[in-house]
This record gives structure tokens, sequence and C-alpha cells, in this order.
């Protein structure tokens, strides 16, 4: 198949790049509206009891956590008649608004005075926008201007759920092009110096261009089925960027290297392309299957994740094996022009013609051997002593804290929990379905609903109930809490924050109260989402990481033959991984480094899908290196049968490419750090951090280590898998005699 993609390549490589270029235009007008299509949520798992629960609400009380918060500041006491009269008038304002489904106001006769700030001198609107999230979104993006800002006397800003996905949204958006302008020169500048020529700069660029673009024509596609969310486009852009990086590095590099031994163009094209082709294959495969575990998990926020990079993966495979091979056909011997280290670059290959063997990765790789041991022990122990923060780790979901303080939501979530304690702990809603329960049976499941630790009030269709007793009637127009077929619901007020653990403890003790007989309980709420996100995850997580394992081993024992190298890259893998956990935890979760990283408000938790996320994604990288290194070796063994030589020219041969192509993909992943956003900061970082480990401590000490320990074990596998590798696995000595390759039909 190569073979035959190498004469596509040099035969009709004008069709080839004439149909990339109207490919790329088509795509890129299919995918300019694709940022307004997607969405800042995604959290939620859709099959669980909150969710069902919010749905029963929305859909049949209409009613349902407020989540669009005014922060009313007005330039007197609240309760000074101008304050009210303001208060009024910016209540009716805001009932007026399409998409508006319930509102509620300080300065509505009857509310609770928790409305009011302790000091007097601010109060709160709640109010419930209508529809989805992504309906909630651009319901909040219309009605904001509208009601924010200076509203007669009083200074008006906006929160809550609804405000916090679309501020979130458009932040990542705007600090995203910012990013973007810092790492695009930059990475442009180190392209040149790291393919050694202007022209060979420019390939990568093309291969990121038509992975990135494709990639959010995917996207733009699955929008129009299934909700999909903005954060993916973070990982659109690095990746793309990389991906095209370390295959066209790859690829150009053998491919210069077939040159430099006097081969004609398409004798050296085919030849890469069989070679690292065949390389930049199984890596694509193993970057892929990893990133498909994403699928596994019902929040539409990591599966987006997963359609964006499959995406990537896809369109920088298709461009690394068919595009690029056609741009180095139309190239030819121009390849190496436009190069202003030519001259350094020359000195430096004259050196190491005189000194064949003894360049700086094969040094590092023959000492790692002579002491393998030693390496092994305090590399391990080192990587041990980054994974120990790891072990108490804290999760929980971004809210409006993950927002940079002079945003709007940040500024009301901060003063909702400064100045409005009995709203800060956010509440639970139970729906009863299937039975109308009578006023005793009602009741009395309201009163064992109030003694629940963390539980300050319920209140009822019949009366509101603190500490297992009733304290009040029933406010005007709790009747709203049947429906005319029997369904209820009722409010429980909670002064537990939703992502603690006596919130969760909370909401099992809730859960696991017998409702009237008859009824089925639900419950929804922050602290219940956060519940059954938590049991979504750990649920779904085993089958990812099977998956990840299975194929991993799978894909290697093909390209290898080996039983052994697999399960070490797995667990090398593994071990580089956690040690990055724990670093995100040192930086995000206890607060440090924060002159590093940028301003952040530290949580004493980090994002729980952030490590699911970071383990699918670094894990896939991790293997797209291994391969590379692999290849090389096990192409230098096949010729050699020394493991010791094949090691050292192994990596040799691939330690400046991967180190080089890991420092330019850390480059944009690094520029992540400069989004307002936490959850981005925290997977911009911890991505480049994960990358250069693995580039550096694991591929250039580890890997030499472990594989001279072994010796010829590396490549040992039982009689029926060896069997299996010689009829299906790939052979690494496949290359065209140059005699062969020269009776194919050459370049038109």
């Amino acid at each position: 198949m190569l073979t035959r993609l190498a004469s596509l390549a040099l035969e009709r490589r004008r069709l080839v790049l004439t149909l990339a270029v109207l490919g790329f235009v088509l795509i890129t007008a299919l995918c300019a509206p694709v940022m307004g299509m997607l969405s800042a949520g995604g959290y939620d798992d859709p099959k669980s009891e909150s969710t069902l629960a919010a749905t029963s609400l929305r859909e049949r009380f209409n009613a349902g956590d407020p989540n669009f918060i005014l922060l009313a500041t007005p330039d007197r006491p609240v309760d000074d008649p101008a304050a009210v009269e303001a208060g009024r008038a910016l209540t009716a304002k805001l009932k007026g608004e399409d998409g508006v489904a319930s509102v509620t106001s300080y300065w509505d006769e009857g509310t609770s005075p928790d409305l009011r700030s302790e000091d007097g001198r601010s109060a709160l609107v709640l109010a419930r926008l209508s529809g989805d999230e992504s309906a909630v979104e651009k319901a909040a993006k219309r009605i904001a201007p509208q009601v924010t800002g200076e509203q007669g006397s009083l200074s008006v800003k906006s929160g809550g759920a609804a405000e916090f996905n679309r501020q979130a949204n458009d932040r990542v958006g705007v600090d995203l092009t910012k990013a973007e302008g810092i790492a695009v020169p930059i990475t442009l500048v180190l392209l040149v110096v790291v393919f050694g020529s202007g022209i060979a700069a420019l390939l990568p660029l093309a291969v990121a261009g038509m992975s990135v673009v494709g990639s959010l024509a995917v996207l733009r596609v699955i929008a129009e089925f299934t909700p999909v969310s903005v954060f993916a486009t973070n990982l659109t852009t690095a990746l793309g960027l990389g991906l095209a990086i370390d295959y066209s590095l790859f690829i150009v590099s053998r491919y210069r290297q077939e040159r430099a031994l006097g081969r004609e163009t398409a004798v050296a094209l085919r030849a890469s392309l069989v070679t690292s082709g065949r390389t930049v294959l199984f890596s694509s495969l193993t970057v892929l299957l990893s990133l498909c575990a994403l699928l596994v998990f019902p929040l539409y926020y990591l599966r987006s994740f997963a359609y964006a990079g499959i995406g990537v993966v896809v369109f920088a495979m298709i461009g690394s094996l068919v595009v690029l091979p056609a741009l180095l056909a139309a190239i030819g011997p121009r390849i190496d022009r436009f190069d202003p280290l030519a001259k350094v670059r020359g000195r430096r290959a004259e050196r190491a013609a005189a000194n064949p063997g003894h360049g700086v990765w094969h040094r590092l790789a023959t000492a790692v051997m002579k002491r393998p041991w030693p390496v092994l022990v305090v590399v391990v122990l080192g990587l041990a002593v980054l994974v120990l923060p790891f072990a108490r780790a804290s999760f929980g979901l971004p809210d409006d804290r993950a927002l940079p303080k002079d945003m709007t939501a940040a500024q009301v979530g901060s003063a909702i929990r400064d100045d409005f304690p009995a709203l800060a702990g956010q509440g639970l809603q139970v729906t009863l379905t299937g039975a109308r329960p009578d006023t005793y049976q009602l009741g009395s499941y309201a009163e064992q609903l109030s003694k629940v630790p963390g539980v300050a009030r319920v209140d009822t269709a019949t009366g509101s109930y603190r500490s297992g007793r009733q304290s009040a009637p029933a406010v005007p127009g709790a009747e709203a809490m049947f429906t005319k077929d029997g369904d209820a619901w009722l409010s429980l007020t909670s002064n537990a924050e939703a992502y603690s653990r006596s919130g969760q403890d909370m909401v099992t003790d809730v859960r696991a109260i017998t409702p009237p007989a008859g009824a089925t309980a639900r419950t929804a709420g922050p602290a219940a989402a956060y519940s059954d996100t938590l049991d979504s995850l750990w649920s779904a997580l085993p089958y990812a990481a099977l998956i990840i394992a299975v194929t991993t081993f799978v894909l290697l024992f093909l390209f290898t033959g080996s039983v052994l190298i697999p399960v070490k890259a797995i667990v090398l893998n593994l071990l580089s991984l956690t040690a990055t956990f724990g670093a995100m935890v040192y930086v995000f979760q206890d607060g440090h480094l924060k002159w590093l990283v940028g301003d952040f408000t530290d949580t004493g938790q980090i994002d729980v899908t952030m490590p699911i996320l970071m383990f699918c994604v670094i894990f896939g990288l991790s293997m797209d290196y291994e391969v590379f290194l692999l290849s090389r070796i096990r192409e230098e063994y096949d010729r050699t049968g020394d493991n010791r030589t094949a090691v050292a020219a192994g990596l040799e041969s691939t330690g400046s490419l991967i180190s080089a192509a890991a420092g330019l993909m850390a480059i944009f992943f690094i520029a992540l750090i400069s989004v307002g956003f936490t959850p981005v900061k925290v997977l911009g970082l911890g991505t480049a951090l994960a990358i250069v480990t693995d580039a550096v401590i694991i591929r250039g000490l580890l890997v030499p280590a472990f594989m001279r320990l072994a010796g010829r074990a590396n490549w040992w596998a039982p009689g029926p898998l060896r069997r299996l590798y010689e009829r299906l696995g790939f052979r690494h000595d496949e290359h065209p005699a140059p005699e062969e390759a020269a009776l194919q039909p050459a370049a038109r």
C-alpha cells in the first residue's frame, strides 16, 4: 500500500496537490461557523438520575435551579425606596426577556431575605433560562447586555451557570487566539532550525493546516447531531500541528538520508514511505485508538475531545502519507534551499562522518547501558517523588472560580460565597413520580429529609421543614410543586458545598431515604450531578484503560514481534503519566508556582475530567514516540542481531528527531497556559510536561536501561505468537533495493 502511495505521489503529484488544495478550501468553508455551534458544558451524564430529575423539573414543573443570576448594587442601601424602585424595574425588565422561564428577586413581595447581602449593600435577582445547555447559553448571550451595567441607580453584574458557560466560551476563544499568536511565530523560527531549510519548514505547516481544518470540519458535522464542547478546539490546534511536525519530520529525515546515499527522488521517496511511512501509519493507529477510549465516557465534554482528536489524527495521517510525498516529489532536490544554518550543519555533518557513532544520543545510550541499574533506580525514584502529591488529589468540576477574577461570573460567584451565606451551599431538588403522596406522607418524607446532615430546610407544597419539624406553612405559589397527575417535587436548601465530601455524603443520605409508597424519587442539583458524574467516570474508566492497554499491546506486538516491549511501554508510560498528575496536584490543587502558570483561584481541587483526558491524550502521544524509536531499533536489530548496537543506533538516529518534535509540540501546549480558564491551563502544562518527560527521560534513559537489562528477551515471544507475528506482523527490513526501485516508473 505504501509503495503504491509513493507511486501515486510521484506519477500524479499535480493531481494530488490540486485535489488537496480544493479539498482544503471546501473544508475551510464547511467549518467556518463551527465556533458558534459549540457549547461550554457537557459535564453531566444524560442518563443519570440527576439529569433525569432536572429534565422532569424543567418540563413538568417549570422549575429548577436558577442558572442566570444578577448581582445588583445600588448607590444606597437596598431597602431605600429609590433602590427598591430600580430593583423592581430591573426585575420586570428581566421577566420580559424571551427565554426567561422564571424570576425571583429580592425586591419582590414575600421573597426570602436570603437574597439580601449581610451588609445590606447588594441584592440578588435569580432567573432560570429555559432550554438545553446550548439554548441557555445563547439566551444568556442575548440577555446579559440588556440587564447588566448601569441600570438606573443599580450597578449590575451577571453570573450563574449560564453566564459561567458563556463567559468561559468567549474567554477561551479570545485567549486561544492570543496563545496561537505567541506559539506560531516561535514555532516557525524553530521549524527552519529543526527541518534544516525554509522550504522543508513549510511542509509540516501544510500537513498541519489539513489536520486542523479537517478536525474542525468533523466537529462541525458532529455538532449537527449531538452537543460538542468548545474546549475540544484547544486540542485541535496543538495536536494538529504537533502530529504534523512529528510525522513530517520523520518522513523528511528518512527522505534526506536516502538522498544522501546518492539515490534519486523516486527511489528515496519509496524507501522513505516503506520504512518511515509504515512507522507513521502505526503511530497514527496508536494515537487514534488511545483517543477512541474517550468515547466510552457518557460526558459529551470528554467525547468531544475524542471527536476532535480522531479528526486530527486521520487528517494528519492522510496529509503525511499522501500530500507530503506529493510535495516532496514536486520539490525534489530543492528541499534544502534557504537554510540560514547551512555552514553550521555542513561542519556538523563532516564531524559526524569522521566520527560515526559518537553523537550525543549515541553516547547517552552507551553510557546508560554501561550502568543500567543505577540509572533505572535513580530515575524511577525521581519520578516516584513526583507521583506522591497525586495520592492526596481532591476532585471537583469547574465552576466560576475557574474563570479569571475580572470576569463578572467569577465576581458574582465570589460575592455569593462571601455575602450570601444561605445561598452558598447550593441545594437539591427531589422529584416524586408515579403516585401522588397525601399530605401526611409528603410531610413525613420532608421531615426525614430535613434531618439529613447538610440539609438546612425542606420546602414542599404543604409546608417548610427544619430539623425534623414543620417550621412554616407553605409559601404562596407552592401548589405549583404538584402537577395535575400527582407528581411532586421538594426543594432542599443546603449548607454543604456541592463538591465537598460532606456534599457527597448528603446526596447519599438523601437518596437512601425511602420515598412515599408507590413513588419514585430522583435527586437533582449540583451536588447530585457531581455525584452522578463521578459514578459515570469511575464506571467507564476501567473500560477506557482496558481499550488502551489491549490495543497498545496488540499494535506494538505486531510492530515488534515482542511481548515484553509492549508491557514495558505500558508500565513506563503509566509511571510518566502519574508523575505528571502529581505535578498538576502540586501546582493547581495546592496553589504553588503561580508565577509560572499565571494567577488562578486555587480551590483545593482539580477538575476530575482532566486526569482522564490527559491519560488518553498523553498515552497516545507517548506511543507515538515509542513507535518512532522502536522502528529504528528493530530495523538495526534485524540487520545486526546485536541488542546493544541496535539500541544505541536507534536512539542516535531518532533521539534528536523525537526531542525536536516533542519540543515543538510542547510549545503549543505551553502556550495554553496563557488561557485564563483554569482547566485549559492544567491541560496545557500537564501535556507539555508529559511530552518533554517522555521524550527526554523515558526515551533517553529508561528505555535504553530496560532494553539493556532485558537483552535478547526484548524480542522474545511464545511460539504461537511468534508464528502469528511472522504471518501478520510488519517486517523492519523491508527496503526496496536501489536497482529495483530504479526500474519502477519515475516521477514525471
